[in-house]
């Protein structure tokens, strides 16, 4: 492709309302323009890498026996409702009255779609197992897009259900997907991390996220540095804190806390660390209050919270309830004396002579012990992991870092094929729920992940793989008679020759602007030919990562291209 006959509409600066690096170098190498809040347009080098992506993302599918679909991006609600998931979406669901006054979906996901096609379609054992994957647009109405295409409002997955008439092959449709995964990301140049995940919305026991590193990342990354355990923020599980023995317990006694209502206040006026205090919290579980303690310094995981429960949803209590339940005012609560279910997170359960809410009005309790002077219920595992806990493999601290998501699998069970009731007749005839799994890729992810990890202060640096051209041929002189004829023979031989994608700037701008622009883009190789060319008819081959640069005899550059392309693959 010549410069002049395609759209590369590059900038000098970047736009005001681009906030990370991927975002900015997105919009200034010409990928992408923003078209509203949460949507975007893909010019052409944004094209051609997300038609990079999806060509790698197909073959490995393909190559792991998945079989390919095209499923709408518009869903009946009556699905939704059919499975229950109606009101988890709630207001992230794009919703539109049609002519007929019908209320329709654009689908966020396709869980519920994919099952109710494959129910109406196979009824027996003889046509499972079977993996079903598509490669479509997603719609969700975040709250606040941002971050160019990490969180819009429209976006691209790649994802893939499968049919298992047992629990046995649901494992190995999950390995296999697993697998597959592995080779994408790898082909795709990335350096990422696949960690035990919570399911969340999607359902089911057993899931992992295949994360990328990185500040900007929206997920927490919590690893073990020393035996490699990994797992997401609201799946990370700490190691229990050992109880210090032989403590002397001291009598309870009242402290006056007035007007003290948060952790930091009552700790700062009684001169105590936040460690050494816990809070009471109030929530509903199936229409009744129940007590969570944590230690002052730790927050609650809903997520952990809710599978203790054994509850489906669960809810903070109101001002209301608290003060009944308490009887004093939110920011006084405590366990001594409470009438109600009390669940006390591991580390509540070892710590001796804290304070905590006097369930009266302006008053704390210092010196409270469990057992001593209330009554646990249930002791578990109900908090987020924080630093300086350890690792609950081997017991070595734990690091705590950001990442990107860019891949979940997922082992869902038969929670849409029960409620959906897609059944099957086993060899016995007998009518079963089909065994299900879910495995989703960011597409988009996969872009602007690698550019973040991918980029320095010139541009983005790409892998040979996702590149929107693999050469960019730069004559610096276009004026220049020899010059050119050497550009489009070394042009039309790597193009038609040897079948290598090369873009060729024949523009009439001025040196500088070219190569702050072919850095800009971050095409792998740069071929240049300028004042060497003219001295001793030889080509500067450069390379766009390293900046090592080769002279090259044009009769050459195809073997060396080619030599280059080697190295650049297998680093």
């Amino acid at each position: 492709m010549k410069w002049s006959q395609t759209l590369i509409p590059t900038l000098k600066e970047s736009p005001s309302e681009a906030e990370i690096d991927s975002h900015k170098l997105m919009i200034r190498a010409g990928l992408i323009r923003r078209v509203t809040s949460g949507a975007y347009a893909y010019l052409p080098l944004g094209s051609l890498v997300l038609n990079k992506v999806i060509a790698i993302v197909r073959e490995e599918m393909n190559r792991a026996g998945a079989v390919e679909v095209f499923l709408p991006a518009l869903q009946p609600l009556d699905l939704l409702e059919e499975s229950g998931r109606l009101n988890i979406f709630g207001a992230d669901l794009i919703t539109f009255e049609d002519r007929h006054g019908k209320t329709t979906a654009l689908g966020p996901t396709h869980e519920e779609i994919i099952t109710d096609v494959v129910r109406n379609e196979i009824n027996s054992y003889r046509q499972l197992p079977i993996t079903l994957y598509q490669i479509q647009t997603k719609f969700r109405d975040e709250t606040r897009p941002r971050f160019g295409v990490l969180r819009s409002k429209e976006f691209i997955m790649k994802d893939a259900y499968s049919f298992d008439v047992n629990y046995e092959g649901l494992n190995k449709s999950y390995k296999s997907m697993y697998d597959a995964y592995c080779r994408i990301f790898d082909r795709c140049s990335l350096d990422y991390i696949i960690c035990e995940a919570d399911s969340g919305a999607m359902g089911g026991d057993v899931s992992h996220e295949f994360m990328v590193p990185s500040h900007v990342g929206e997920d927490v990354l919590i690893r073990c540095l020393k035996c490699g355990y990994s797992a997401n923020r609201e799946r990370a599980e700490p190691a229990p804190i050992p109880r210090e023995n032989h403590v002397t317990l001291q009598a309870v006694r009242e402290a006056l806390t007035p007007d003290k209502h948060t952790i930091q206040e009552v700790s700062n006026f009684l001169n105590i660390k936040p460690n050494q205090m816990v809070k009471t919290m109030i929530y509903i579980s199936n229409g009744q209050p129940v007590a969570v303690l944590l230690r002052g310094d730790h927050e609650v995981n809903e997520t952990k919270l809710t599978k203790v429960l054994d509850q489906g949803t669960i809810a903070f209590a109101d001002h209301n309830t608290i003060e009944h339940v308490t009887g004093a005012r939110v920011g006084f609560a405590g366990p001594v004396g409470l009438k109600i279910k009390i669940i006390a997170d591991q580390a509540v359960s070892v710590l001796h002579n804290f304070v905590a809410g006097a369930n009266k009005p302006d008053i704390h309790l210092l010196n409270v012990n469990a057992e001593r002077d209330f009554k646990i219920d249930r002791i578990a595992d109900v908090r987020y992991v924080t630093k300086g806990d350890k690792c609950p493999k081997c017991n070595h601290e734990i690091d705590i870092s950001q990442g990107i998501e860019i891949g979940h699998v997922f082992k869902l069970g038969t929670k849409y094929s029960d409620a959906l009731k897609a059944k099957f007749l086993d060899t016995d005839g007998k009518e079963k729920s089909m065994i299900m799994g879910c495995y989703g890729i960011g597409v988009n992810r996969i872009i602007a992940a690698l550019i973040e990890r991918s980029h320095d202060g010139n541009g983005i640096i790409w892998p040979v793989s996702l590149a929107p051209y693999k050469v960019i041929i730069i004559p610096v002189n276009v004026n220049d008679a020899a010059s050119m004829q050497m550009a489009n023979h070394i042009y039309d031989e790597l193009t038609n020759i040897a079948g290598i994608e090369v873009l060729l700037d024949d523009r009439d701008q001025r040196p500088g602007v070219k190569f702050k622009d072919a850095d800009l883009i971050g095409i792998p190789i740069k071929i240049v030919i300028g004042k060497k060319f003219t001295e001793t008819k030889e080509l500067e081959i450069k390379l766009r990562k390293s900046g090592e640069t080769f002279l090259t005899p044009p009769e050459e550059v195809r073997s060396k291209i080619k030599r280059l392309f080697e190295m650049l693959s297998n680093p």
